[in-house]
């Protein structure tokens, strides 16, 4: 179903974005999405069900998803008792790809694979968050896996298992016990518009980027009047989310904008980000009535460092 779903968004976006080089709305299809997710639900796509798992506090959120990258990268049936070849293949190919993770488990992969008959191929996906004087991580395994295994290997306490929490039925690991009540990301409609998506890999951040820290301090004040312009036209951002597949990255900001276009056009009126947002995220398109931007990934690592480091222009913040 999840690689189904990429597939059309993939061909949504290319016959856009081949037809012009001018921006033109993107029309997609909806994913359904609830407007709190109050308990982990392992059959919401990845970004969305790990939301009530993110403490409030937290501003950013990074989730891979192994299994579709596993599809992408053409080895949609693997685990760790897969072929040795297969699995150092895939290894080898991850960093090429829009992944936000290289795997929390791959360094202590031949230790557990040893000890306890699991490994880091047999995670489904995993996500860490940060900021706001918090930081943790989830690791999903597959469903077929033994959670006795996991277990034994957290109380050897072997690499960043040290310490986790397990949900045997769930097939879930926490670096901490999730957070209690409503205090999560996933009683945050906002922030539950925004995700759930199928994707390789998915960023979420709460709020915007200042334009100091997109372009550097003084820049704005020596920007000529039309790209000025541009940048006072934008309204206020609440949080973004960036879903990157194989070949395209789709930016979430929210239904309903009207300076969509304009943050759009940013990345070619501004100057030049570090590494060249434009050879990364390449030809834009946009539709204002759900908030969406679409992009062809040019060059998915960069994308990846320009998403991490915060230099994308269409996420600055507007005015209030």
């Amino acid at each position: 179903m999840r690689s189904a779903g990429i597939g059309a968004l993939l061909i949504t976006l290319s016959l856009a974005t081949a037809c012009t080089s001018q921006p033109k709305p993107v029309y997609q299809h909806e994913h359904s999405s609830a407007p709190v997710v109050e308990t982990y639900d392992g059959t919401l796509e990845p970004s969305e069900a790990v939301l009530p798992l993110v403490p409030d506090a937290a501003t950013t959120l990074e989730v891979t998803d192994f299994d579709q990258l596993r599809l992408t990268l053409g080895f949609g049936d693997m685990t760790s008792h897969s072929a040795a070849g297969d699995r150092a293949r895939f290894w080898r190919d991850l960093p090429h790809t829009a992944t936000l993770s290289d795997g929390l488990l791959h360094p202590v992969d031949g230790q557990l694979r040893s000890r306890f008959g699991f490994g880091a191929d047999d995670v489904a996906w995993e996500a860490s968050y940060s900021g706001g004087g918090t930081s943790g991580w989830v690791i999903a395994f597959r469903e077929s896996l033994s959670m006795g295994q996991v277990e034994r290997a957290v109380r050897a306490k072997v690499g960043p298992l040290k310490g986790a929490q397990v949900d045997a039925a769930n097939h879930l690991v926490t670096s901490t016990a999730p957070p209690p009540g409503a205090q999560s990301w996933g009683h945050d409609s906002h922030l539950v518009a925004l995700v759930g998506r199928p994707a390789d890999a998915t960023y979420v951040a709460r709020g915007c980027l200042s334009f100091a820290s997109v372009y550097g301090p003084g820049v704005e004040g020596q920007l000529a009047s039309g790209p000025s312009q541009s940048v006072g036209n934008l309204t206020p951002l609440d949080g973004y989310a960036i879903a990157f597949g194989g070949q395209l990255a789709t930016a979430e900001l929210g239904a309903g904008r009207n300076d969509l276009f304009d943050r759009l056009r940013l990345a070619g009126v501004l100057p030049s980000t570090s590494p060249d947002f434009g050879t990364a995220f390449a030809r834009g398109v946009a539709d204002p009535s759900t908030g969406r931007l679409g992009y062809e990934l040019q060059r998915p690592t960069a994308a990846v460092r320009l998403t991490e480091q915060g230099h994308l222009p269409f996420a600055i913040c507007g005015q209030r």
